[in-house]
């Protein structure tokens, strides 16, 4: 069964850093296309990233502030785990992030270029980031 779990949210201050990380189980980080998400309270939830580990492809929604490089995403291949570092954060930034994985049948990272929510089936908890002004 295939299990996400995000860790690295918190309390920060604007202008400060957090990383995040998504812990996969099984074979999901090879063979599943990942991204990430984060929902504000009274908002959709909105897609920031698209990632394909296995070729370490990944995308940011252009649209996304995040574009403007406030954001890394980076792998750790033993771990099976990945990671989204924000940088600059500012209070609009406060909300609960998301990973979320979707199989890949096709094994060729184009499969993985989308910021639909409704294309992923596998979600984790969330973790929560709360930046103060």
């Amino acid at each position: 069964q295939v299990q996400l779990v995000e860790s690295g949210g918190g309390s920060v201050q604007a202008g400060g850093s957090r990383r995040l990380s998504c812990t996969t189980s099984g074979d999901t980080y090879s063979t599943h296309c990942m991204g990430w998400f984060r929902q504000a309270p009274g908002k959709e939830r909105e897609g920031i990233a698209a990632v394909y580990p296995n070729t370490e492809t990944a995308w940011i929604r252009d649209s996304s502030d995040f574009a403007k490089g406030r954001l890394i995403i980076s792998f750790d291949n033993a771990k099976s785990t990945l990671y989204l570092q924000m940088n600059n954060l500012k209070p609009e930034d406060t909300a609960m992030y998301y990973c979320a994985a979707e199989p890949n049948p096709t094994a060729n990272s184009a499969y993985c270029y989308t910021f639909n929510p409704e294309k992923y089936s596998v979600w984790g908890p969330g973790t929560q980031v709360t930046v103060s002004s």
